[in-house]
């Protein structure tokens, strides 16, 4: 497997993958899919110098991605990212996740990032597993945030400062 920037020609597979997560409820609030074009000028807004959007590539094909997004939009946050991490169903559970984030721990200093976020559903137990298996930990917890098929669901928040 190889992780790389992605490029334009992924962003059909990265869509793809993101919708994937959208029936089981557990991955994002989004309760219908998203159309490539509606996901363009989010894709573009990645910068792989600053707030990179990679790919994991299995045999020429995308099996997974993570991105890096700017925090709340103000310049006093410059160091701090949000991250999101999604795989191909078929190739969960596989250690493509986990690759991914360790390249985003392993590099995040060059990318002038001190702190990492990420915002996970509380009952997304495996996610919040991977995360606190990297360091990550529970600083805070929006109850009952959103609303998913009638359950209202927590909202964790999560962190890592990132050390020399």
């Amino acid at each position: 497997m190889t992780i790389r920037d992605a490029i334009e020609v992924d962003l059909p597979a990265i869509v793809e993958i993101y919708n994937a997560s959208i029936p089981g409820r557990t991955a994002t609030a989004d309760t219908e899919p998203v159309s490539i074009e509606s996901r363009r000028d989010w894709f573009r807004d990645h910068d792989p110098t600053k707030r990179p959007l990679w790919v994991a590539v299995d045999v020429e094909a995308v099996a997974g991605w993570i991105s890096f997004q700017s925090f709340y939009g103000r310049p006093a946050y410059h160091a701090t990212a949000e991250i999101s991490v999604y795989v191909a169903p078929a190739l969960q559970r596989k250690g493509i996740g986990r690759e991914l984030l360790a390249r985003a721990v392993e590099r995040a200093r060059r990318l002038g990032i001190t702190t990492l976020l990420a915002f996970i559903f509380g009952h997304n137990e495996a996610s919040l597993r991977l995360f606190e298996s990297f360091g990550f930990q529970r600083w805070g917890v929006l109850p009952a945030l959103a609303e998913l098929d009638g359950i209202e669901r927590d909202l964790i928040i999560l962190g890592r400062r990132i050390t020399e």
